[in-house]
């Protein structure tokens, strides 16, 4: 992996660059769409492309469990297995885990969890993450490590970080046998306490990564206190690596971050209000199921032209979905999956034209001024 700064923003911190990986180069800051099941819902793969998606994130620990490695290693890996060409970043299946599983057991070793599929019983160390990442032939792999919730007292937030921190030496160990140019990033843990987030910033970097994540954060914490702490930890973070905020996905959010100077964003959000109906628009969230859409012939965003903004109405869309048709999550995820990209492009004219703070405020003003924001 090669990433390459090319410009500062003169006004703020925001970046921007370019990755270069295995299966193409990625123009940051970016917003990767979540196919967590090898698969962004609702979506072909040709269509992705089409809408600007130069990379995808999948998830470890839902495609182990389902459909299994020897399905994924029999069709040559998940690009082949999916029909995605370009860049694939896999998360270490870590969050999911201490999240998702009914029962875990922390050790030093490696986490045993339950599924939360059937019940089996599972047990993964950094090094057996390192290898599923491996098999799945992802050209981004994260190191393993612990999402602490929030609140989660200073003791238990510190012996995390720690055995986080002993998981990622594991990991570079691990990666190190790879030779296809394939990326290893680092995660930033620490919970909310400044002195532990600086700390585990500076061991991640004299252990060596190819970029560096922050993680923990967006877990239910108030939106100061992320801000606050995301703009801490990126301080202590190489210019020449590529930042990561891992779980970030409203508009709001993501314009703050791009100015704290992290390149690199993924959530679930599009996809997952899309199939609620709930649209991302220029003039903040429109919820198209409600009656007041029911005779409206404009489209979704005036301001959009995208498939579904340039041939189908609000009325439209509300009938898909109040009659319970398959087409309306579709099409609204195709605009939501639209709009963040465009978003994310127009950040980065903002930033090559050095009037990213500007176009952020006027964003932000058009948002606090719409009708659903």
């Amino acid at each position: 992996m090669k990433f390459t700064l090319i410009k500062k923003d003169n006004k703020t911190n925001a970046r921007r660059g370019v990755l270069e990986l295995p299966h193409g180069k990625v123009q940051t800051p970016v917003f990767m769409p979540v196919g967590t099941q090898a698969t962004v819902k609702g979506l072909t793969p040709r269509v992705i492309e089409e809408l600007g998606a130069e990379i995808i994130l999948s998830n470890c620990y839902h495609l182990y469990l389902r459909p299994g490695l020897d399905i994924i290693k029999k069709a040559g890996g998940l690009h082949k297995f999916m029909g995605w060409n370009k860049p694939i970043l896999t998360d270490s299946g870590g969050f999911q885990i201490f999240s998702l599983s009914r029962l875990r057991e922390i050790t030093k070793e490696g986490v045993k969890f339950q599924s939360h599929i059937d019940g089996s019983y599972h047990f993964i160390t950094p090094e057996e993450s390192m290898n599923i990442q491996d098999i799945l032939g992802s050209d981004i792999r994260m190191v393993f490590d612990e999402c602490v919730p929030y609140p989660s007292d200073y003791d238990y937030t510190c012996n995390s970080m720690k055995l986080s921190l002993e998981w990622a030496d594991l990991c570079k160990k691990f990666h190190r046998k790879d030779t296809q140019g394939r990326a290893l990033f680092g995660i930033v843990q620490g919970g909310f306490y400044n002195d532990l987030r600086k700390k585990c910033a500076e061991s991640l970097i004299d252990i060596g990564f190819d970029g560096y994540a922050l993680g923990g954060l967006s877990v239910g914490e108030p939106q100061k206190v992320m801000y606050g702490t995301a703009r801490y930890t990126a301080q202590f973070l190489p210019e020449d690596k590529p930042r990561y905020f891992m779980g970030c996905g409203f508009t709001r959010d993501l314009l703050n971050m791009v100015e704290a100077g992290i390149d690199m964003f993924d959530c679930v959000i599009p996809t997952r209000y899309a199939r609620n109906g709930t649209g991302f628009t220029s003039q903040g969230k429109i919820v198209v199921r409600n009656g007041i859409y029911k005779d409206d012939i404009q489209p979704l965003d005036k301001d959009c032209g995208c498939y579904t903004c340039s041939n189908f109405s609000r009325a439209y869309l509300r009938h898909l979905f109040n009659t319970n048709e398959m087409l309306g999550p579709v099409l609204l995820t195709l605009h939501n999956i639209s709009y963040f990209l465009n978003l994310m492009k127009d950040v980065r004219d903002a930033v090559d034209n050095d009037n990213f703070y500007e176009f952020k405020n006027n964003t932000l003003t058009r948002l606090n001024e719409g009708e659903n924001e």
